[in-house]
């Protein structure tokens, strides 16, 4: 039984994705050095994997394996401020790209988008984290109603005191207005 061809896309498993990336880097890295052996050649390889760990093999230093590439291809080197700098930044610049990349993924999980290419671990986790944003939302929604709640009866706790308040003056004024003798005569007693 032979090899079939492998139709060249992206894995989307991730554990079936990182299992041949693992078995192909090996052969890789094999490759180069038997080519290295064979062909007597000097020979630099870096391989960065999805996480961002780097891989490397070279047959000489691999700075100077780099250096030499640049001579050749004539790109400078990186031993001025300035291009340092730039190298830097640039670097910082894929990183925050990275970062974002990242982040949209898991904003996309967290809205159920994108789903396909989890595996049974990540969407345990995400449904693990789900529950807990879901259990955070509630407890806050819950402490915003005994608030509301308590100022609605402080608020009607004072609408009652003042209503109390507006029956006796309403009662002192009637009873002022049915006792008119009471006021005069205490007129006729100012005039004696």
């Amino acid at each position: 039984m032979g090899r079939g061809k492998v139709e060249l896309k992206r894995i989307e498993n991730t554990t079936n994705r990182q299992v041949t990336f693992s078995k192909r880097r090996n052969g890789l890295l094999k490759k180069a050095f038997e080519l290295s052996i064979l062909c007597d050649a000097e020979v630099a390889l870096v391989i960065f994997s999805a996480t961002g760990k780097p891989c490397q093999y070279a047959t000489n230093d691999i700075h100077s394996t780099i250096s030499r590439y640049r001579d050749a291809v004539g790109i400078p080197h990186l031993y001025t401020q300035h291009s340092r700098t730039v190298e830097f930044w640039m670097a910082e610049l894929n990183n925050l790209r990275k970062s974002i990349q990242s982040m949209e993924e898991k904003i996309n999980h967290l809205l159920g988008e994108d789903l396909s290419s989890l595996g049974m671990r990540e969407l345990k986790q995400l449904e693990s984290q789900l529950k807990v944003g879901v259990e955070r939302v509630r407890t806050r929604m819950r402490g915003l109603k005994v608030e509301h709640i308590n100022l609605q009866k402080k608020k009607l706790r004072a609408l009652l005191d003042e209503n109390a308040s507006l029956q006796r003056r309403l009662q002192e004024t009637r009873l002022k207005s049915n006792n008119p003798a009471e006021g005069s005569t205490s007129g006729t007693f100012q005039r004696l």
